[in-house]
């Protein structure tokens, strides 16, 4: 399999030429005289078909909707998919075809925890571009990656749990003036990875910030003991490191033991279906303490949502027009074309890096991503809401931030 492989970089990375609009042109394998092949692996049935297929329809409907008004330098894109059904071994075999067999120019929208993770040694070996990946995983987060062997040719988009671990910090700072950061996380990678950004954070701020942490498992259904921890050790805010099916928990947790400091968590949390289960204990307090909860995806872009309302419609899937996983497909593909536009016609895998690097992004319904100087962080730029007095949703208690904007208000 390395032979293969080898060779397949070896051959993606031989500089064609070509006349195209009265100039020579440099391409990588999946481009031709007409097209730009790009692909993914999705899981698109079974489980976990209720985010899969909504996220391809995103990607989709916004290289419809690019092709439509005449390509990139008159080149449709053309969009190759397999479904792996949520299975890492499937999911591996179809990225390896994906590349050796299709020739994609770039792999746009890699699904999901177990596909990711089973085969970002073979993206790196290829060094093929890939332009955001749906899930948070730590093996994502990167501040150095400078060649392809460390992972270059990677750009996640959406959030990764370290560098929410990083963002949860500085708003306690900000918003609390918190100095000890209690953190209750689970013993998976999602809570050790939300840990690690922590961690990471307190580390570069130094002296005064201190963390106590206490680890459950997943499937806890009473967190007491390690609440009644935090609140003995008296912390100033608690960072709940764990996604939906333990994050009540720790609520319920927290709010047994009577600790009412303010608690911040994943923006995989902010939903209504998770705050009702706890919304029952909530609502007794006389007295109720903040939760909060980062996110990423910015509803209140009037322009931009109805852009892709759309956009979505005109695909032929209207029942998405408020899925937020079709709107991440949306923003992924919108980033992955603004590089293509910035790259003038000289489609190489290098050119293509190259400027992902070289200035920054906006995310339609987002923030401003950087992945300059080597850094994969996923997006640094999220809003805080918070759980309203009702329990029945969330409202934006802050704007759409970056990660070093906030820094710069804390450290001044």
């Amino acid at each position: 399999m390395k032979k293969t492989l080898s060779l397949v970089l070896v051959l993606s990375m031989i500089v064609l030429a070509f006349s195209g609009c009265g100039k020579k042109s440099k391409v990588a394998q999946g481009v031709g005289e007409t097209v730009i092949k790009v692909g993914n692996v999705a899981a698109t049935s079974g489980k976990y078909a209720a985010i899969g297929t909504p996220f391809n329809s995103g990607i989709q409907a916004y290289l419809k909707k690019v092709n439509d008004e005449g390509g990139i330098d008159g080149k449709t894109i053309q969009f190759v998919h397999y479904d792996d059904e949520f299975d890492p071994v499937k999911g591996k075999a179809m990225t390896e075809s994906l590349i050796n067999d299709d020739k994609v120019f770039a792999i746009l929208g890699h699904f999901g925890t177990p596909t990711v993770g089973a085969t970002l040694d073979l993206l790196k070996e290829t060094g093929i571009p890939t332009v955001h990946f749906a899930t948070g995983i730590g093996a994502l987060y990167n501040e150095d990656a400078t060649s392809a062997a460390k992972g270059k040719g990677l750009f996640p988009i959406q959030p990764i749990y370290i560098t929410e671990g990083r963002l949860m910090v500085a708003r306690a700072i900000e918003m609390h003036q918190a100095k000890k950061i209690g953190v209750i996380y689970t013993n998976d990678d999602a809570g050790k990875d939300i840990l690690a950004g922590v961690e990471n954070q307190i580390s570069k701020l130094g002296g005064e910030y201190t963390v106590v942490k206490e680890q459950i498992n997943p499937d806890a259904t009473d967190v007491s003991s390690a609440a009644l921890k935090l609140k003995e050790e008296n912390v100033d805010a608690v960072i709940a490191a764990a996604i939906q099916s333990t994050y009540p928990t720790i609520i319920k947790g927290l709010i047994s033991q009577g600790v009412s400091k303010p608690v911040y968590t994943s923006y995989v949390n902010a939903d209504p279906i998770t705050i009702s289960n706890f919304a029952a204990d909530y609502s007794k307090l006389t007295e109720k303490f903040p939760i909060y909860a980062l996110t990423w995806v910015d509803r209140n872009k009037e322009v931009e949502v109805k852009e892709f309302q759309d956009a979505i419609t005109a695909f032929g899937t209207p029942e998405y027009v408020d899925n937020v996983h079709a709107m991440t497909g949306w923003i992924a593909a919108n980033i992955f074309v603004e590089n293509l536009r910035r790259c003038e016609g000289e489609y190489t895998w290098e050119k293509f890096m190259d400027t992902m690097e070289k200035d920054t992004f906006q995310n339609p319904l987002g923030g401003i991503l950087s992945f300059a100087n080597g850094q994969r962080l996923g997006t640094q730029s999220m809003s805080v809401s918070q759980v309203t007095e009702d329990a029945l949703g969330w409202e934006t208690v802050k704007p759409i931030e970056d990660l070093n904007v906030i820094l710069d208000k804390i450290t001044k």
